[in-house]
């Protein structure tokens, strides 16, 4: 009898030991899956990683000819901008000169009268010019119009290529980084 406590202890050990042999080699098994799911994970974001670094040089190298065309944009349309105003002077100072148009009439009156040749075709001719002088002032509002749109059109761009190169900034610090 005196046997059979120490076999029971020895069993137990015996099935404790199994047990916890058991228990580590299923430990250790899924060790093994957690490191392979974690390197395929691993290798998985390098993967992604490498194709955002691609994305974001092209982004940048975009955003650099988006800003390169912005400039350019802007510098085309300040030299319209400063053509239409130009234009638009003009077309005042022809204005201004039209305003002459009824003093001519009047002398050209007075020689109508001298010359009764010269009244007949002078009558016409007063007539295009009221017309025109009438003509020339919408015109003139219209290029004052243009003008101004140009200016705010301008101004825009010039914004635009502001935004777009604070944009661009954060993508000059990836540039070492880029391939």
């Amino acid at each position: 009898m005196p046997e059979e406590p120490q076999r029971l202890l020895v069993e137990m050990v015996g099935r404790l030991g199994r047990e916890t042999q058991m228990h580590l080699d299923e430990r250790q098994h899924h060790f093994r899956i957690n490191k392979l799911v974690v390197v395929i994970i691993s290798l998985i974001i390098m993967i992604i990683a490498v194709f955002n670094i691609y994305y974001v040089s092209i982004l940048w190298k975009d955003l650099g000819g988006i800003v390169d065309s912005m400039d350019s944009m802007h510098t085309n349309m300040q030299i319209v901008s400063g053509k239409m105003e130009h234009m638009t002077n003009n077309v005042k100072s022809f204005e201004y000169y039209m305003r002459y148009m009824d003093q001519i009439n009047e002398h050209t009156s007075t020689m109508a009268a001298v010359l009764p040749k010269i009244a007949g075709n002078m009558h016409d001719m007063t007539g295009n010019i009221v017309q025109m002088e009438k003509d020339m002032e919408p015109m003139t509002q219209g290029m004052i119009s243009i003008d101004q749109r140009f200016g705010h059109m301008t101004l825009g761009v010039a914004a635009m290529r502001h935004h777009v190169k604070q944009i661009s900034r954060p993508m000059g610090a990836m540039n070492p980084f880029m391939p």
